[in-house]
């Protein structure tokens, strides 16, 4: 299969970057996080067809939302050319990507990324989707935007605990790619932890962010329909998306995409031939406060992996770690699966 050129992407630039990248569109349609202070962005005021302000939450990521947005769309007479521009986390980014693919068959759309789960994972690699009946993106396209803006400067004065939501993300591309890259990103994101988070250190993360969507954007190049290579992506996620399942529950807060995505991660490490690796990746990420130890059996979880959008019948492509900056796909019937 041909190689498929993944969008530009743009980082470290600053907010008049932004503006001369909107310059070749003469339409463009808003979708914004509403927390998001949508003045902080230079936009073409004169050339907005309309705003769509999102509730950006996993109840909102789904096809009503998408209806209401499209409905919008028709009200503003949005045309086959017009830009959609998504401002916000990775939800917005799933939204307004997915919805932009299948109005009129197909506008063209755009990410400014806001949060570090976003920069790092949802808003580079063409995946677009939402949830159904609760099961996380099970509806979806894969089509690359026109660009992602990424920026350092959307980080600034994020609360910490939101910062550190895309830790486990950015560790997950070094820990496949790079063991220099992951060493650094630890280094700093300990010392984000202990309080340092001045602008010398949300620059250099920037920096990690930018390396860690040039290398997952190499990856989609070569595989952008996940038939192979692509898969490595999907480190910890397997277990992951088995986790949020289990911790939706009426009444109770469920645990978050990059909480669960570190807990996969050292349960994958677990299937490795170093048996150290687990115990070394258990320490690293606890250290910077990623939780570590997942509430369920692995009996709880087998049941929900055939059932995830990247299984084929009752296999299911595990992605082990055989070192940092190493991984091999192994394809494994979850009812095989054991765990020392």
């Amino acid at each position: 299969m041909s190689q498929v050129k993944c969008n530009i992407i743009y980082g470290g630039a600053s907010m008049e970057a932004l503006s001369l990248a909107l310059q070749p569109y003469e339409e463009i349609y808003l979708i914004v996080d509403k927390n998001v202070p949508r003045s902080n962005f230079l936009l073409p005021e004169s050339r907005l067809k309309g705003e769509y302000y999102l509730e950006a939450s996993e109840a909102q990521k789904t096809l009503s939302t998408v209806e209401k947005i499209a409905e919008d769309m028709l009200d503003k007479g949005l045309n086959r050319n017009a830009l959609v521009l998504a401002i916000g986390g990775g939800i917005t980014s799933d939204i307004a990507g997915f919805t932009a693919s299948i109005y009129k068959r197909g506008l063209r759309f755009a990410f400014v990324p806001t949060t570090l789960l976003a920069q790092t994972d949802a808003a580079v690699g063409g995946k677009n989707g939402v949830n159904f009946n609760a099961y996380k993106n099970i509806l979806g396209v894969i089509r690359q935007p026109e660009f992602t803006f990424i920026s350092h400067l959307c980080l600034q004065g994020l609360p910490q605990k939101e910062l550190l939501e895309g830790c486990s993300e950015l560790l997950k591309t070094f820990i496949i790619a790079s063991e220099t890259l992951y060493n650094e990103a630890l280094e700093l994101l300990q010392g984000i932890v202990a309080g340092d988070i001045d602008f010398a250190a949300v620059e250099k993360l920037g920096a990690l962010i930018y390396e860690a969507a040039k290398i997952k954007a190499s990856i989609v190049e070569q595989d952008p329909y996940e038939s192979g290579l692509r898969r490595v992506l999907n480190l910890g996620h397997t277990f992951a998306h088995a986790i949020e399942k289990l911790s939706q529950k009426p009444g109770e807060a469920p645990i978050s995409h990059a909480e669960a995505v570190a807990m996969g991660i050292v349960l994958s490490a677990a299937l490795s031939s170093d048996t150290g690796l687990a115990a070394r990746l258990r320490a690293d990420f606890a250290s910077i406060g990623l939780p570590v130890q997942a509430p369920y059996s692995l009996e709880q979880m087998k049941q929900y992996m055939t059932k995830d959008k990247k299984a084929e019948g009752n296999i299911v492509h595990f992605v082990i770690p055989e070192a940092i900056g190493h991984c091999i796909i192994k394809d494994m019937k979850p009812a095989d699966l054991k765990i020392l």
